[in-house]
């Protein structure tokens, strides 16, 4: 009876743990640029004597879906969008982060921005100096117009990187960095395109559906435990005679 509680126990543990990451990806199933999580877990067995049969099923980091998701015209000259495989690198509180959201800002200071934080170029943060125009380019060049100049000058380049999905996590801000925390290297073969902003590759009613099958599975789990419950009930009746 203990193993079959242990069982249904570990099981409905790690359903709770799925069901955990669906809903996150369902609640950012229309947040441009989101990559839906995937779940990874491991048999580990359990240590002591006696326990040879039992196994927990040890939660890992979270793989992440790099499916390309649609994208959605805005008309909007600093929406940028990667076209095909690859990221764009932001400045974050502990090293570089890569996103798909390419919806760029332009803050009080003239630095390139998307979600408050810094795009990254070639050369670290883009800074602008005073423009009259600015233009982003599909190889990430950025370019101004200098205020009361008529000539196009480049400012930098915006770093753009790709890395393999099996290289990448997300951190506790959702944002995708390298599993060994270093910067990856940038790739001229990334191309962006402009006016465009890609949407979440977050399947909506894939998501919902297992969702709906976790739900049944977990209350199955339930009542197993239950179950084991009463045959222990039952047991120890039938030796106090």
């Amino acid at each position: 009876m203990d193993r079959l509680g242990f069982t249904a126990m570990t099981a409905a543990s790690r359903t709770m743990s799925s069901l955990q990451l669906r809903a996150n990806n369902l609640a950012n199933a229309t947040t441009p640029g989101f990559r839906a999580d995937m779940e990874q877990a491991e048999a580990v067995a359990v240590q002591g004597y006696g326990y040879d049969s039992r196994h927990l099923a040890r939660l890992r980091d979270n793989g992440v879906n790099m499916q390309a998701g649609t994208l959605m015209a805005t008309g909007r000259d600093l929406d940028m969008a990667v076209q095909g495989q690859g990221m764009i690198a932001l400045e974050g509180p502990e090293g570089e982060v890569y996103t798909r959201h390419g919806s760029i800002q332009v803050d009080a200071d003239l630095r390139l921005t998307i979600n408050g934080r810094p795009l990254l170029g070639e050369g670290g943060p883009i800074t602008l100096p005073e423009y009259d125009s600015l233009h982003i380019g599909s190889d990430g060049t950025v370019s101004v117009i200098p205020r009361g100049d008529y000539l196009m000058a480049e400012v930098d380049r915006i770093k753009r990187v790709d890395i393999p999905a099996a290289n990448l996590t997300k951190d506790s801000s959702g944002l995708l960095v390298t599993r060994d925390g270093q910067p990856a290297e940038a790739s001229d073969e990334v191309r962006l395109v402009s006016g465009y902003l890609e949407a979440s590759n977050v399947s909506a009613v894939g998501e919902l559906v297992a969702s709906m099958s976790l739900s049944r599975l977990f209350e199955t789990q339930v009542k197993m435990m239950k179950a084991a419950e009463d045959l222990s009930d039952a047991g120890n009746r039938m030796i106090r005679g």
